[in-house]
């Protein structure tokens, strides 16, 4: 049944899901091996947030879909993660602003979710918590290191920053079923989360010495399954195995 319930639980589930699956991708390639390990911790943690978001949708939903049909099963289309999470890792600075962004609003709407009506899914924020907490202290001090850090890396994260910015907007713009969230009290009014966003982003910008860009033109469309064609490799690679051989077990 495609409830808003489902659709929002489908949105939180998601972006969890393709972010995992965006810091997977540097298993690896990380700039040291410290840092490598952290990144590949930090997307086993969303994993497990998608796996847990992702079950309870299937369960609101009512149709036998569990989490492996909703993610491998779904195509670009039916996704509904903010564009933000599945624009490519490009580089260390533009991963770690990335991540900065999304973070930071990961961090103020799990702590809004504490209060929610759905107690399960106020469970599954109270578990995430911690892990969100510690992904936000990570990519703040990343930013911090690489704006005051050499005049090249200052660079990289500046123009990180500011080719990522139209894409934050999304992250803090209502969708019918974010509306329908905050109204029944499942979720939260994200209106009431974007001041929360805003000020802690322009507190580590400053403290990193960047430029906060100016207000302008948002990208959106993500939360209605409207994606860049970045999402639609990312799941053709991630999907392959169980489109090509479904229902199949190690």
């Amino acid at each position: 049944m495609n409830t808003p319930h489902f659709q929002y639980l489908l949105q939180l589930g998601d972006n969890a899901l393709v972010l995992s699956q965006r810091l997977g991708e540097w298993c690896g390639h990380g700039p040291v091996l410290e840092q490598d390990i952290a990144l590949t911790n930090i997307a086993l943690d969303l994993l497990g947030q998608a796996r847990m978001l992702l079950t309870h949708a299937g369960e609101v939903e009512g149709e036998g879909r569990g989490e492996d049909a909703l993610a491998y099963f779904r195509s670009e289309q039916q996704y509904r993660n903010v564009l933000l999470v599945e624009q490519p890792n490009t580089d260390w600075a533009f991963t770690m602003a990335r991540q900065f962004f999304f973070d930071t609003w990961h961090y103020y709407h799990y702590q809004a979710l504490l209060q929610s009506k759905d107690p399960q899914l106020a469970a599954i924020a109270e578990k995430s918590l911690k892990e969100v907490t510690y992904h936000l202290r990570f990519s703040s001090e990343w930013m911090m290191r690489l704006g005051d850090g050499t005049e090249l890396s200052r660079q990289k994260i500046q123009k990180a920053v500011d080719e990522l910015w139209p894409f934050t907007g999304e992250l803090t713009t209502p969708s019918e079923a974010d509306l329908w969230a905050a109204e029944s009290g499942v979720g939260y009014n994200l209106l009431t989360i974007k001041p929360l966003w805003q000020k802690k982003v322009a507190e580590v910008l400053e403290e990193a010495t960047l430029k906060m860009p100016a207000e302008g033109w948002m990208q959106k469309g993500g939360k209605t399954g409207v994606h860049t064609e970045y999402l639609g490799y990312m799941l053709a690679e991630m999907q392959h195995l169980q489109r090509t051989y479904p229902g199949n077990e190690w």
